[in-house]
């Protein structure tokens, strides 16, 4: 029941408000707080930055160290209305890629609401497209940033070169694993939208065959200006899609192509190795024949958003869209001196690549060169071979993988059989205490750099598109890791010995 039925009364909740304000238990003297004060001169942002921040580093690093010519020269227009500063660009995006702070959004709100932000964009606060155009227009400088970290470390004697580990991780590119369609299914799709095509084709010259006496439905069903160009709008929606259907075909079918070509050539050198001859013309006409007659497995896979990235299988045994990221690390002080991206799954196709750049980076080969079971091949062993003999670098080659619970064999006794294959050789090389003492530190020197690229640099997942933009940032994340590693080496103080 309720008081409106009359059989009782009742009374309203008195509202009880506090006279004064509430007081706290004993006389206490508080530090003063006016959130309106005003104040009387501007503030300093370099007041409010600790000494030692990264933020100062990054600054010093971009006005005093970095060579940003390549970006400079590239504005040689005096007309139009002034942009930021590149100094300003490059000092936001070094430090936004060093602590996880990406995207051009991201960089925008931090310019707002993050002291060091700020106090690397002096106040500016430039939006987010004009952060995104700038690292699209100078992708390629900012790359190239990678080298000049890798120059600054060996200046300040972070880089010995006597032991590298090389490995691949697998970043995630930014597309979807469920916009990619196989070679198999493509074909068929497109055969459908052809089909499609033609009797929609059919169905509008029907139409268009007596346009005088249905006029009216024509202007309904073209649009008010009666041209004889336009075409219904499902039409052209199939013809889009066909022609990016044909676009991803093409895309597998030449990169088929080009991979039967490379393993005929290749096959074709061993065989006129074991001959001893050489005939670089009989090589060229072997693999434009494999190409002519290549064709793609059912299952290669094109993807419409990233059409360069491929379905790759991660760490975690997930299948995701992404690049291979292959990266090789000094131990000294985990500085990269080689970074790069394909967009083969398999490690096996980078050995010699990664270790001729990571040479050329640093005009040194490395003594020793650690690598797990994912590189090895009959090639890259053969190749270990000769890299021993012609730059002294010895290889330690993981020839296969073991269980968690499986034992490690005994150190082979005696000599190598004469009869033993380089697989074998390897095995046995690394089953010895000096190859086991040697390869037991390849995880400590390569999967740490990984783990802080994900983590403090939140680079598990690409920005950018295309193998091009993949690169160039895969290279810009290598290049703030070494800033970091330089920074909490020397800090802001070792630029000027660097630099001297």
């Amino acid at each position: 029941m309720s008081g409106g039925d009359g059989l009782f009364e009742v009374d309203p909740a008195a509202v009880v408000k506090p006279e004064t304000a509430p007081t706290v238990a004993v006389k206490k003297t508080f530090r003063a707080f006016v959130p309106d004060q005003m104040l009387m001169l501007p503030p300093s942002l370099d007041e409010w930055l600790p000494e030692g921040h990264l933020a100062r580093f990054v600054a010093e690093l971009v006005d005093e160290a970095l060579d940003l010519g390549p970006i400079l020269a590239s504005y040689t227009e005096k007309r139009g209305f002034p942009p930021y500063d590149p100094r300003l660009m490059v000092r936001l995006l070094i430090y936004g890629y060093t602590t996880g702070v990406r995207s051009s959004r991201a960089i925008e709100r931090k310019c707002i609401d993050d002291v060091a932000f700020r106090y690397l964009a002096a106040g500016a606060g430039p939006d987010y497209r004009s952060i995104s155009r700038f690292r699209a227009r100078h992708l390629d400088a900012l790359a190239g940033i990678f080298p000049q970290s890798l120059r600054l470390a060996q200046r300040l004697g972070m880089v010995k070169m006597g032991r590298v580990a090389l490995d691949g991780t697998k970043l995630q590119a930014n597309a979807s694993k469920h916009k990619a369609m196989s070679y198999n299914r493509l074909v068929e799709r497109e055969e459908r939208l052809e089909a499609e095509i033609a009797s929609l084709e059919a169905a509008a010259a029907g139409l268009l065959a007596d346009a005088e006496a249905l006029d009216a439905a024509e202007d309904e069903r073209f649009g008010p200006d009666d041209k004889d160009t336009d075409l219904p709008a499902e039409l052209d929606r199939r013809e889009k899609r066909l022609a990016r259907l044909q676009t991803a075909r093409a895309q597998i079918e030449a990169e088929a192509a080009e991979k039967a070509r490379k393993h005929a050539e290749d096959k074709e050198r061993r065989r006129q190795k074991r001959a001893g001859t050489d005939e670089p013309e009989a090589v060229a006409e072997v693999g434009d024949l494999a190409a002519e007659t290549a064709r793609p497995k059912d299952k290669a896979q094109a993807n419409f958003t990233d059409p360069e990235s491929r379905i790759m299988k991660n760490g975690a045994g997930a299948f995701i869209q992404a690049y291979n990221a292959q990266a090789v690390v000094d131990d000294a002080h985990q500085i990269i001196t080689a970074a790069d991206v394909t967009t083969n799954p398999a490690d096996a196709l980078n050995y010699t690549g990664m270790l001729d750049q990571s040479a050329a980076n640093t005009g040194i080969h490395a003594r020793q060169a650690l690598l797990d079971a994912g590189y090895c091949s009959e090639a890259n062993l053969q190749a270990a071979a000769e890299r021993k003999e012609e730059h002294g670098t010895d290889t330690f080659m993981a020839t296969g993988r073991l269980s968690h619970d499986e034992r490690v064999s005994p150190a082979p006794r005696g000599r190598i059989p004469a009869d033993a294959t380089a697989r074998e050789c390897m095995a046995r090389k690394l089953h010895t205490k000096p190859g086991r003492a040697a390869y037991a530190q390849r995880k400590a020197i390569v999967e740490p750099v990984f783990g802080q690229i994900m983590t403090c640099q939140d680079g598990r997942r690409l920005l950018l598109r295309g193998e091009a933009g993949a690169r160039a940032e895969w290279r810009l994340l290598a290049a703030c890791h070494n800033l970091r590693k330089i920074f909490g080496q020397v800090g802001t103080p070792g630029l000027a010995a660097a630099r001297a």
